[in-house]
């Protein structure tokens, strides 16, 4: 499944990123916290969290992440969108909490792994 798929079935805003949309997921991770995802995030997973910060992006480019998934409606900060365009880090955004998205997520075939 690719992130325009996602993006299309779920029906999530695209922040930054939009020239990556095709690229594969292979799961999920979810984690508020940048270290849990240094130490478990894997390449082509989703990223779910509520972090909006520029870090984030650092963390998505070091573990090759597919995408950042923002939920509760959270936007990215500005300087957040400009590094995710810079690195080619798609950054999307959904009104649904991290447990819903999850669930829903996990409902279309995307687990950890």
């Amino acid at each position: 499944m690719t992130l325009a798929d996602i993006i299309e079935r779920m029906n999530l805003k695209i922040y930054a990123g939009r020239t990556e949309l095709e690229r594969p997921v292979r799961g999920g991770y979810a984690s508020d916290l940048l270290s849990d995802v240094i130490a478990n995030g894997q390449k082509d997973q989703l990223w779910v969290t509520l972090q909006i910060h520029p870090n984030i992006i650092a963390v998505a480019a070091l573990k090759e992440l597919a995408a950042i998934i923002l939920v509760n409606g959270r936007e990215p900060a500005a300087e957040t969108a400009v590094r995710a365009d810079k690195e080619r880090i798609p950054i999307l955004g959904t009104p649904l909490s991290a447990f819903e998205f999850a669930g829903r997520a996990y409902g279309l075939g995307i687990q950890e792994r």
